[in-house]
């Protein structure tokens, strides 16, 4: 009777697991730019030498990272060989001793309960190193600076949009007047 039950059991979470793992990649598709900036569309482009950047259409935003010609067919400067020093500095040996008897809960450490539990925070925390001293293009700053360039643009429309509409408006009380005037001037006459 208890085996019937934990096979249910069982079966319920290997199925439960089973939705989860498939909706994930669904779920992350649709976590992009386009969500966090509206309907927005990012288009990063790498352009080398002369070539003309692509136009942006409608909600779209092209970042174009001009490189020079003589990169176009070149591995790309992350991916070319290092040449390493063949010795390690000091602090880095220093580092490794600080991290000896770290085990347990956000170690990252094959050693004890949880040491597993820290080795994401570490990867994020190297990638995020990677990222911020890495050489190659930043797109995220030129996207920020399309971004900035087309507001400043917005308010200057924003402004020439309302003066058009003001003289508008004007326009047409001086008609509607006018008109009144004309009806208030055929009724009298008689």
């Amino acid at each position: 009777m208890e085996l019937d039950a934990m096979l249910r059991t069982w079966t319920a979470t290997a199925s439960a697991l089973a939705v989860l793992a498939f909706a994930t990649p669904a779920l992350a598709q649709g976590s992009s730019s386009d969500a966090s900036n509206g309907n927005e569309r990012v288009n990063q482009v790498i352009v080398y030498g002369d070539d003309p950047c692509p136009a942006s259409a409608g909600d779209e935003i092209t970042v174009c990272a001009r490189k020079p010609e003589s990169e176009r067919y070149r591995i790309p400067e992350p991916l070319r060989g290092i040449d390493r020093p063949t010795s390690e500095a000091w602090s880095n040996k220093v580092m490794a001793y600080e991290t000896v008897g770290r085990f347990g809960t956000d170690s990252c450490s094959p050693v004890g309960a949880g040491g597993f539990t820290g080795c994401t925070q570490a990867m994020i925390q190297r990638a995020r190193a990677e990222r911020a001293n890495g050489t190659d293009v930043k797109f995220g700053e030129l996207i920020q600076k399309e971004r900035e360039k087309r507001l400043s643009t917005i308010d200057a429309t924003a402004a020439d949009e309302q003066a058009s509409v003001e003289v508008e408006e004007r326009a047409y009380e001086a008609r509607r007047k006018a008109q009144d005037a004309a009806a208030q001037g055929t009724t009298k006459a008689p």
